[in-house]
């Protein structure tokens, strides 16, 4: 009997469906009508849960339902899973460990199987590729073997699901990222790969980055980062820095827009202008009559220049002023005299009723007279005020103060006349007095740096050279501000060779941003004529260690005769020569050594004085051999 129909004989006998592998139907042989409760799925032990089906439903039941998701619903409904944390991308290219084997492909896309379901005729499909086979066709057939798909034996195979989800496959990174992960952990790999591209985090950057580059990134690269202005210590973002610091940065200086050459912070702008020199101001004698407008630090000048004319403007308006007042009077004198004349006339009115109130005693128009002389009461209260008026505004425009104040005023600017005489003869005086100042000061200063010069001068070819503030000098180095420093000059002898040494802290040529470059530089001398050129002597250049154990750093060279560093100087120094990678910044400030303490360093020059005084010796002789036993004193 055939392998086939002998499984489905057992099936028969026994109601259990055999693994897909050994129990497959042949085409031509369609599955049976009906189907046990139980099924075992294509992997070996593992079975699943079936919908029960009524006898008096026709196959084709299942096959009405018009909803995918109810179908996918009886799949879920069919058994449950112990794998429902892992999960794959059902369409993404995947780089297979070994090569990827026929069953855990699918009959229909022919890819990985995703979420797998095997029919009645025992082929796996995805799950989304058995919704598409019912939603191509009402009747759906198996594209292997042109069997009927029934739905009601469609069932979850969760075993080769377990499977599928421990195949091993690369990192869609390989070969930068060699990792192995299972299937099922492959999307948790990639949310964590190094070699995974992302884009930064920081809005308004569009850059894709490698996530182990990210962070470097974030913090060095990235235009979109925040940093902290330099002025003001606001977070601002990068690529907006430079207009924060134009338009919005208070703390920003800028130089005074009256061209002071003073810089100052934007914020103080205002202030800065009420006491700026160069800002033009309205002169104090405006009020006056001067309307000159001038730089507030020539405003003193401008006062004592016009002072003449200042005065002058000021008499003309205490004469307007004086006019008016005059005018004033002449107008309360004319009001005076018309109150009195109203006075007057008010009393004769009285005198007049009085008469007439004898002479008509009760007549009827008594009460009009009456009423007229409330009237002419009322008049008098007024012109009483008037004139109370009159007498105030007589007090108030009093011009004996003013009088004795412009008095004054003309004795002042008489005395002030003559003052001004003898300003200008002292400040001739002066002037030629600051001049003799600054000329002796000069002089002082002049044989003050000598002085400290010769003090600290070595004669004998040796100089220890100590460097403080080593911190702020190399800063000042690698901003650009101050690139090299130079020690005080030595000498060979009293009357040798004249030297010295540069340091250029942030390094120099090979050297720069490095190492320290410490160089040798010869310098004219008052008694270069009397010693031998070019310069041959070794020189050794040395960093000192501050521990007491030696362990200096140590360079020597000889110089060069052909190099024009070492010939006669015809300027100042000649050109420096010596090691421009000295000594590596990461050794020189590495914490273990003792190069730098209380951050202070110390370099030595050693010239090597072998037949240096022979030569000398030599060389004078044959100049000039009266020379011989003569001291060489200084003019």
């Amino acid at each position: 009997m055939p392998e086939g129909k002998r499984a489905r004989a057992l099936e028969a006998r026994t109601g259990t469906t055999f693994p897909s592998e050994t129990c497959v139907p042949p085409a031509d042989e369609s599955p049976p009508a009906s189907s046990s409760p139980l099924r075992q799925s294509g992997c070996q032990g593992a079975f699943e849960e079936l919908v029960p089906v009524s006898a008096s439903l026709p196959s084709a039941a299942p096959m009405a339902c018009d909803e995918p998701a109810a179908l996918s619903g009886i799949f879920s409904r069919q058994n449950s899973s112990s794998t429902s944390s892992l999960d794959f991308e059902p369409d993404a290219d995947y780089k297979f460990v070994e090569r990827l084997e026929e069953r855990y492909k699918c009959a229909y896309c022919h890819l990985v199987l995703h979420n797998p379901h095997q029919t009645g005729c025992g082929h796996r499909f995805c799950q989304h590729c058995i919704l598409a086979l019912r939603e191509l066709n009402a009747v759906p057939t198996c594209p292997v073997d042109k069997e009927t798909i029934k739905m009601h034996e469609v069932f979850k195979d969760n075993c080769c699901k377990r499977e599928v989800l421990n195949l091993h496959v690369f990192c869609k990174n390989f070969p930068d990222c060699n990792s192995k992960v299972i299937l099922g952990r492959y999307q948790e790999h990639v949310q964590q790969c190094l070699f995974e591209s992302m884009q930064c985090t920081n809005d308004g950057c569009q850059e894709q980055i490698l996530r182990k580059d990210l962070k470097e990134h974030l913090s060095h690269h990235c235009k979109f980062r925040e940093e902290r202005c330099q002025y003001c210590n606001t977070y601002v973002v990068l690529i907006n820095i430079q207009n924060h610091e134009k338009n919005d940065c208070p703390d920003f200086p800028v130089p005074c827009l009256q061209n002071c050459s003073q810089i100052i912070l934007k914020k103080e702008i205002e202030k800065h202008h009420a006491v700026c020199p160069e800002a033009e101001v309205d002169c104090p004698y405006k009020q006056y009559g001067c309307h000159v407008k001038v730089k507030r630090g020539k405003l003193a000048e401008h006062e004592n220049s016009a002072l003449r004319e200042h005065m002058l403007q000021i008499l003309d308006k205490n004469s307007r002023l004086e006019e008016q007042i005059s005018d004033l009077y002449k107008s309360l004198e004319c009001k005076e005299i018309k109150i009195q004349q109203l006075a007057d006339a008010i009393k004769k009115c009285e005198k007049e009723f009085r008469q007439y109130t004898q002479l008509f005693g009760n007549n009827s128009n008594l009460m009009a007279l009456a009423s007229h002389l409330d009237k002419s009461a009322r008049l008098e209260s007024q012109v009483k005020q008037l004139i109370q008026m009159a007498n105030q505004q007589q007090s108030k425009l009093d011009l004996r103060p003013l009088f004795d104040t412009i008095e004054n005023m003309k004795q002042k600017i008489a005395l002030m006349e003559t003052y001004d005489q003898r300003l200008v003869v002292l400040e001739d005086q002066s002037s030629k007095h600051d001049l003799q100042i600054n000329i002796h000061k000069a002089q002082l200063n002049k044989n003050e740096e000598r002085f400290k010069l010769l003090e600290g001068t070595c004669y004998n070819g040796k100089l220890i050279w100590k460097i403080t503030d080593y911190k702020m000098k190399k800063k000042e180095a690698v901003e650009g501000r101050v690139l090299s420093i130079a020690s005080q000059p030595f000498y060979t002898s009293r009357c040798g060779y004249r030297l010295c040494a540069r340091a250029y802290l942030n390094g120099d040529g090979s050297g720069k941003g490095t190492h320290i470059s410490l160089y040798f530089v010869v310098m004219r001398g008052e008694f270069d004529s009397l010693l031998l050129w070019p310069f041959k002597q070794k020189v050794t250049l040395m960093l000192l260690d501050q521990s007491g154990k030696k362990n200096h750093i140590v360079e020597v060279f000889r110089a060069d005769p052909n190099s024009s560093s070492f010939k006669r100087p015809d300027g100042e120094m000649n050109i420096a020569s010596g090691c421009p990678r000295f000594v590596p910044h990461a050794v020189l400030e590495n914490t273990k050594n003792t190069y730098i303490r209380d951050d202070t360093l110390f370099l030595k020059v050693v010239v090597d004085l072998t037949d240096l005084e022979e030569l000398a010796a030599a060389h004078a002789n044959s100049v000039n051999p009266k020379l011989d036993h003569m001291n060489i004193l200084e003019v």
